[in-house]
């Protein structure tokens, strides 16, 4: 996330340590962008994520983890998360799949695409 700081046009509000505490964070802050990973404990970011979508509607969600099935990743987008970035690539696509999910496009890690 020291990418994500260290950029002066986005401000990282807050971090959830598992998939309830981002839900709970999410509906009382209303960020325009919540990065989520699959594997979060207690409740998993896919189950967040939806949670996140019917309670926060406008927030983009967009995943960052190391998960890399199409399960998963069909998953996530199909329940309206506008990205998904692979840990293996965080380093070239963070700032990049951010950007494009805040402009309303779509991302997903290159070596991720059908």
């Amino acid at each position: 996330m020291g990418t994500l700081r260290e950029n002066p046009r986005l401000r990282v509000i807050d971090f959830a340590t598992d998939g309830l505490e981002a839900v709970r964070k999410a509906v009382e802050g209303r960020p325009d962008l919540i990065l989520l990973d699959i594997g979060l404990p207690r409740l998993t970011g896919i189950e967040a994520a939806r949670q996140i979508r019917e309670l926060v509607p406008k927030s983009k969600i967009m995943f960052l983890t190391a998960e890399t099935s199409e399960i998963a990743r069909q998953a996530a987008l199909g329940l309206g998360a506008e990205g998904y970035v692979s840990k293996i690539d965080i380093d070239s696509d963070l700032l990049v799949a951010v950007e494009a999910v805040m402009a309303g496009e779509r991302f997903v890690s290159e070596h991720l695409r059908d």
